[in-house]
């Protein structure tokens, strides 16, 4: 199975996240597609372009940005909710099409600021018994035609979506890419999704969710090709092992002071893998070889909660491991960003590829 290697493009209001350099023009078009073209021009598949209400929309800074690249590829985080299913798969399937077939999707559950754009929903079992159908109606709407659907939470009658998404060897559609770690969360993953994403846990953790997974996907009957398995965390590298500690923990100093990282979402300190993330650093400041827990502590959140740190040599062995467990897609990020796409494209890509 063939690797891929995707990067983070921040669509955010506020410069300076995670560290970023803070520029003006930050989120500018002009901003955003050197980063994409960066991409293109140093190895990488694309990028994921996180979603959240307060935000420039995520939809339409992954179309902007697919018009001005050839090759770049958009993971465009999504809520149900915030989209209607079949909304949703004509949009998506419009700019697959556009792009001749470069749309990735990745479908976000989590909590957001619902009132603000008008949905609501109920417990965590009400959002995932959503999501589930969410994904159902869409990928039949962009594989079948006239489609008749009525669920407890969407509906679609005699719905054909056009122009189809693009069809391509052993690809029907866009890949959707799922997170969450709750009971809940896994069984949608293991029925519906085509890739599971992981935070940065270390190999054991991960290791025990691919296993389950995949028993949880036999158990349930999934019905779709087997659920393949990613990794979104922070990459830190430099030429030297020492150096990469070094600037490694001068950055949670920085971010000890208050400085360099926005606040923490109060949102997702509910979430369970989340939490996962967090308890980490009981186990150690470092866990295997060189996965650091201690930003969390101080205001990391999701995939800025862990680290890999090192030089070039020693994050790619690092991955390498993961790979040998079932990773297959990789989500690679650290700020400032533009530089270190170059960096990391340049000095981690060529080693993952050997």
């Amino acid at each position: 199975m063939s690797l891929e290697f995707l990067w983070y493009i921040p669509n955010q209001v506020q410069p300076g996240h995670r560290g970023d350099d803070v520029a003006e023009n930050h989120n500018s078009l002009e901003t955003l597609t050197s980063h994409a073209k960066a991409l293109e021009e140093h190895g990488w598949g694309g990028a994921l372009i996180g979603a959240g209400w307060g935000r420039p929309d995520t939809f339409t800074v992954a179309t902007a940005l697919a018009a001005q690249t050839t090759t770049f590829q958009p993971l465009i985080a999504i809520r149900p909710g915030y989209w209607r299913p079949a909304n949703f798969a004509s949009a998506a399937a419009t700019l697959d099409h556009l792009t001749r077939g470069r749309v990735l999707i990745n479908i976000v559950s989590g909590k957001d600021n619902l009132a603000a754009y008008g949905d609501s929903e109920g417990d965590q079992a009400h959002r995932y018994a959503r999501t589930k159908e969410f994904i159902q109606i869409v990928r039949k709407l962009w594989t079948e035609e006239n489609v008749t659907y009525h669920g407890e939470h969407f509906s679609v009658t005699d719905s054909t979506v056009v122009p189809r998404t693009v069809v391509r060897g052993e690809r029907k559609h866009p890949r959707l890419y799922f997170g969450g770690a709750s009971e809940a969360a896994e069984k949608v993953a293991a029925t519906e999704a085509d890739v599971q994403l992981f935070w940065g846990e270390p190999l054991d953790g991960v290791h025990e969710r691919i296993e389950r997974l995949k028993q949880l996907s036999e158990e349930l009957g999934r019905e779709h090709a087997p659920l393949e398995f990613g990794l979104r965390v922070t990459t830190l590298i430099r030429d030297t092992t020492e150096q990469a500690w070094a600037d490694a923990e001068a950055k949670v100093a920085e971010m000890a002071k208050g400085k360099g990282v926005i606040s923490r979402d109060p949102n997702r300190q509910t979430a369970v893998g989340q939490q996962r993330l967090l308890e980490l650093a009981a186990r150690g400041e470092v866990l295997d070889d060189n996965l650091y827990t201690t930003p969390g502590k101080f205001g990391g959140g999701g995939a800025g909660t862990t680290w890999l740190v090192g030089s070039a040599e020693d994050v790619a062995k690092s991955l390498r491991k993961y790979q040998g467990l079932g990773i297959t897609h990789f989500v690679l990020s650290d700020s400032p960003y533009l530089p270190e796409i170059k960096r990391q494209g340049d000095q981690l890509l060529p080693l993952l590829r050997e």
